[in-house]
């Protein structure tokens, strides 16, 4: 029997509750794959500065970074707004990413038929689209030096840098075209070519790259054009790769998709050490505890620290299928409730997919 040891970050809101249930299942494919897991619990976000005064505290980091993989829930919470910006919960996340170098988020919007209608597009736009934003994580205006807030000539000035070189962009484009390669070796890179020198550099890069991936079928969009073919024909794409700030906004667009941010993981890899797998929603404080969350999208999120993390494709496609499986037998949380479906909590789903396995 293998052993691995997983962080697990529950955070805020309804962070805890929707990690307990991919925690859930994991023992679950644990018994059934031959694996077994050792949890190291660690605060991140608001709960982590309530009792250390600083969102991710050096013990959590380092538990981190001695493990096989990380769970992630969420952070953040209303009563935080007002904090100093180095101290909100949100910055734990800039943090962690760049402790653990996990300059390569994979983001899939997948639209499973039972929830076509959950969508606010219409059921033969969004029905049969599969999509993977493959988003550059550790560069960008989020990381860019110089940043701050100055006066300049008696007025407040407030600026950021978008800063990549190419050692980074080759980096993930790489990882874009090789995931391209196991799917349909399709890739659309996004950028802003036209107006950005950053942007420039990023498809003279990627067009270097495309040179070792001939198989793939390369095209370019300018980012505000993307936006807008993700919804008119979100179909049309497959595997996208994109900077950190545009990738940040058209997967979040991308969710929309599918209906709810309550079915939609993530990984975010590295390329020398642990990967770490969270849900893209946030952290919804006014539903913690109450077990109405949806904990699909982090059920999911762990399939994908199976399949990247541990690099087991069988055990996460046990746990994909469980969860169509629940979806076809008509069981529903709030988020993706319809007409004719049975209504379930969120320890509830858990258990129907772990039934399902």
């Amino acid at each position: 029997m293998k052993n691995y040891k997983i962080t697990v970050l529950g955070g805020d809101g309804i962070g805890p509750d929707v990690t307990n249930e991919a925690v859930k299942v994991l023992d679950a494919i644990g018994s059934k794959f031959d694996m077994s897991f050792e949890y190291k619990f660690a605060l991140i976000g608001g709960c982590a500065y309530e009792k250390f005064g600083v969102p991710l505290p050096d013990e959590t980091l380092d538990a981190a970074k001695n493990s096989d993989a990380v769970l992630l829930g969420a952070v953040g919470d209303w009563k935080y707004d007002t904090l100093p910006p180095a101290v909100r919960p949100e910055k734990a996340l800039l943090g962690i990413r760049k402790g653990l170098n996990l300059f390569a988020n994979l983001r899939p919007a997948v639209v499973f038929p039972e929830l076509a209608s959950s969508s606010t597009l219409k059921p033969e736009i969004v029905s049969g689209v599969d999509i993977v934003i493959v988003r550059e994580l550790t560069g960008d205006v989020y990381f860019g030096e110089p940043k701050g807030v100055e006066v300049q000539n008696g007025k407040r000035v407030g600026f950021n840098n978008m800063i990549y070189n190419e050692d980074e962009i080759r980096r993930i484009a790489k990882i874009a075209f090789e995931t391209a390669m196991v799917r349909n070796k399709k890739l659309c890179s996004v950028d802003k070519a036209n107006v950005l020198d950053v942007s420039r550099l990023w498809r003279e890069v990627v067009l270097e790259v495309a040179k070792d991936y001939p198989e793939v079928e390369l095209s370019h969009l300018y980012v505000d054009n993307a936006a807008m073919q993700l919804i008119r024909d979100p179909k049309q794409f497959d595997v996208i790769v994109t900077g950190n700030i545009f990738g940040d906004i058209l997967s979040d667009e991308a969710s929309m998709l599918t209906g709810s941010l309550g079915m939609l993981p993530s990984a975010s890899l590295s390329a020398d050490g642990p990967g770490m797998f969270e849900p893209i929603h946030g952290s919804a404080p006014d539903l913690k505890g109450k077990n109405v969350a949806n904990p699909i999208a982090t059920i999911l999120s762990a399939g994908m620290l199976l399949k990247y993390g541990l690099k087991n494709d069988e055990a996460n496609d046990a746990i994909e299928n469980a969860v169509k499986k629940v979806l076809q037998d008509g069981y529903r949380t709030a988020d993706i409730m319809s007409d004719g479906c049975t209504l379930v909590g969120t320890s509830q789903m858990g258990d129907l997919i772990i039934k399902n396995l």
